[in-house]
């Protein structure tokens, strides 16, 4: 069977690469990647994460194609589709699994082990993991946390342990909301494309999505906080960032509650109030990181 290059790139979903930003989170807030060897780290970094992550993609739809292919929209999915046959996709998840943790350690071996660990987590996921209802969420959410560990470390930035719970909490109120609405979505035949489903209720998920965002709002006000003693700021922009956080995490809610959320990356490419959220928080943060 002839593969096409368009076939091979779809199946690699650079759409997703947009999750890699996290790496930018770390040395972002520090204010360093206006220096030209932060930046550069930064961006080998991401780089590496992306063909990571890709071979993860390859290897998964490997795993799931049976369950893809009743999928009404992963049914499309190159390998689900048969534009891309078995032994392709093998070939092409592995050589983007080495080449991505190789170009991890250009920057730091620490950076390197981070994408060694991240491509553990997410095989591991797509082997084991995701049948067991609960530790699916925190392996999906836990690979969100390796990215930012792994922009600090290529750019040797400390990270707070506020940092860390901010990040870890709203990655797990992200990816609950993605089963959320995949629950939602399709019902009694969730279980047919992810097993887990079956072992979720709304009313659990309802719970896990309220106390995820507001450990994430806590956490993300005390660094806030913090961060703001540690500068020796004299602008409030740290504080006043918290506003448009706790109203993007409000709207991703109500954007929940109305059904979507199953792909988070197409609700944040689509919603023009939470880009506008975004575009707020980010300028907030970066004068307060910039200006003080």
């Amino acid at each position: 069977m002839s593969t096409s290059i368009g076939a091979l790139v779809r199946e690699a979903r650079p759409k997703q690469w947009t999750k890699n930003v996290l790496v930018f989170a770390a040395p972002g807030a520090a204010g360093v990647l206006d220096n030209g060897s932060s930046l550069w780290r930064a961006l080998v970094v991401f780089a590496a994460l992306s063909l990571a992550a890709s071979g993860t993609y390859y290897w998964n739809d490997i795993v799931d194609v049976a369950g893809d292919r009743q999928h009404p929209t992963k049914r499309n999915r190159p390998i689900a589709a048969g534009l891309v046959g078995l032994t392709t996709a093998k070939i092409a998840g592995t050589l983007l699994l080495l080449g991505g943790v190789a170009l991890g350690f250009v920057p730091d071996w620490h950076s390197g082990f981070a994408v060694i660990v991240y491509v553990v987590v997410t095989v591991s996921y797509s082997y084991v993991l995701k049948k067991h209802a609960v530790i699916d969420l925190i392996a999906v959410a836990s690979g969100f946390v390796i990215r930012a560990i792994a922009g600090a470390e290529a750019t040797g930035v400390p990270m707070s342990t506020w940092f860390l719970l901010c990040t870890s909490c709203g990655s797990l109120f992200i990816v609950t909301g993605k089963r959320y609405a995949e629950l939602r979505d399709m019902g009694d035949q969730a279980p047919s494309t992810r097993s887990t489903l079956s072992q979720y209720t709304l009313g659990y998920l309802r719970i896990v999505l309220s106390v995820s965002v507001g450990a994430t709002l806590v956490a993300y006000c005390t660094w806030a906080f913090d961060t703001k003693e540690l500068s020796g700021a004299s602008w409030p922009f740290y504080e006043l960032s918290i506003v448009p956080m706790l109203a993007a995490l409000l709207r991703y809610l109500l954007v929940i509650e109305q059904g979507q959320g199953g792909a988070p990356e197409e609700v944040f490419a689509a919603d023009r109030v939470l880009q506008l959220m975004g575009v707020v928080w980010l300028v907030l943060f970066g004068l307060g990181v910039y200006v003080g």
